[in-house]
């Protein structure tokens, strides 16, 4: 008699470790080339998705969902790459921004794409403490709600909103009082 394989989500299959590559790779890959930019992205991603396959005995989705376990991971690794991350936002303060005529997709990517922010808004972000800046851009880039944050860098809900909080604030003040996702980009 075969037995029929019960179809589950990534989040309880971690036997077959495909799905749940297949399931986030764009998206983590989405985040982590905003953060690092393209080339770094790949070497990232690759690395975060090698650590999760070797801990995935020690996942416990009692913790963190599959995708705030990954963006947790991908998170510590951009930390690596943090002088390269500060770097490429210290380079679009010096050069400004490339002029493009994109799409109304693009252009409502672009507003919070660490590769294409204004250089006040770049220096603004390159200034936030790292938690701080983690918090920001996980809310920002990746979409990740406060919980889905706590979860994936292994802080309270509280400290989420204390950071984003701050971080908001700091990068108001340096602009003069505006939002950066209501002000034109483009």
């Amino acid at each position: 008699m075969a037995v029929v394989p019960v179809e589950h989500p990534p989040d309880q299959r971690l036997d077959d470790f495909s799905t749940v590559f297949d399931a986030y790779f764009d998206e983590i890959h989405g985040y982590v080339a905003r953060r690092l930019g393209p080339a770094p992205a790949e070497d990232v991603v690759a690395e975060t998705f090698l650590v999760a396959f070797r801990k995935r005995a020690r996942y416990n989705p009692a913790k963190a969902t599959m995708r705030s376990w990954l963006y947790g991971i991908a998170t510590n690794l951009v930390h690596k790459h943090r002088r390269a991350e500060v770097r490429a936002l210290r380079a679009m303060i010096r050069h400004g921004l490339p002029p493009t005529s994109p799409g109304h997709e693009e252009r409502v990517t672009a507003q919070v794409s660490a590769e294409s922010l204004r250089s006040e808004l770049a220096e603004a972000i390159a200034r936030l403490s790292q938690g701080q800046r983690d918090v920001l851009l996980l809310t920002a880039l990746a979409g990740l709600s406060h919980e889905e944050i706590a979860a994936a860098l292994g802080i309270s809900y509280g400290t989420v909103g204390s950071r984003l909080n701050r971080a908001r604030s700091k990068i108001r003040t340096a602009l003069g009082g505006v939002n950066p996702m209501e002000a034109d980009h483009g």
